[in-house]
């Protein structure tokens, strides 16, 4: 098998395993034994396990700037921005919960991990934040903090797609169908929460 390949296969494994069963429980011995590999084979493409965590969330934020930009192209203007947003996530959760599952993680470990994805998506956030503010300024969205209410939207969706015990514990069967009505319920609070509807 290609040497790039082994590296990606690495960085697959060592992501679902971080995602499932956290940072901390993850041994890169347990990960070379599902790859059928060596801890001297991990080792010599990241010299550690905060190396590989470093290259993980590196390689995540990548693809997670990446799904924005794309949902973000066709999107149009205003509610159709922050919609498209939401329907982009809630397709990573259903084609790669591994990568929502992780975002939850680093945001557990805090920093250093949780900085460097905070550093690698501040071009993201900077943009929605001028987005909202710009949005605020011409009445069409309740007037918030603009990092404050990207926040709670963040926490909002993420929740909503990752906290599988807590859907359970509310009744909530995590299944294709139900990632479905939990959108729509996302984008229903979110629309009443923001936008600021013309009057009759």
């Amino acid at each position: 098998m290609p040497s790039s390949s082994t590296k990606d296969r690495i960085l697959d494994a060592a992501l679902a395993s971080f995602a499932s069963r956290g940072y901390e429980a993850t041994s890169l011995d347990a990960v070379g034994k599902e790859l059928e590999l060596t801890k001297q084979s991990i080792l010599y493409w990241f010299p550690s396990k905060d190396a590989l965590l470093e290259a993980v969330i590196a390689r995540s934020a990548d693809e997670l700037s990446l799904a924005l930009e794309t949902a973000l192209r066709g999107a149009g203007d205003g509610w159709g921005r922050v919609e498209a947003v939401v329907r982009s996530v809630f397709r990573l959760a259903a084609r790669q919960p591994d990568l929502l599952g992780f975002l939850r993680e680093v945001g557990r470990l805090g920093p250093p991990a949780a900085t460097q994805m905070t550093l690698a998506l501040d071009p993201l956030v900077q943009r929605a934040s001028s987005f909202l503010e710009a949005e605020m300024d011409a009445g069409a969205m309740r007037r918030h903090d603009p990092r404050l209410l990207l926040l709670a939207i963040y926490s909002t969706v993420i929740g909503m797609v990752t906290e599988v015990e807590v859907l359970r514990a509310l009744g909530e069967e995590p299944s294709a169908r139900s990632l479905v009505r939990r959108r729509t319920d996302a984008l229903q609070l979110l629309r009443s929460a923001l936008l600021i509807e013309p009057a009759d």
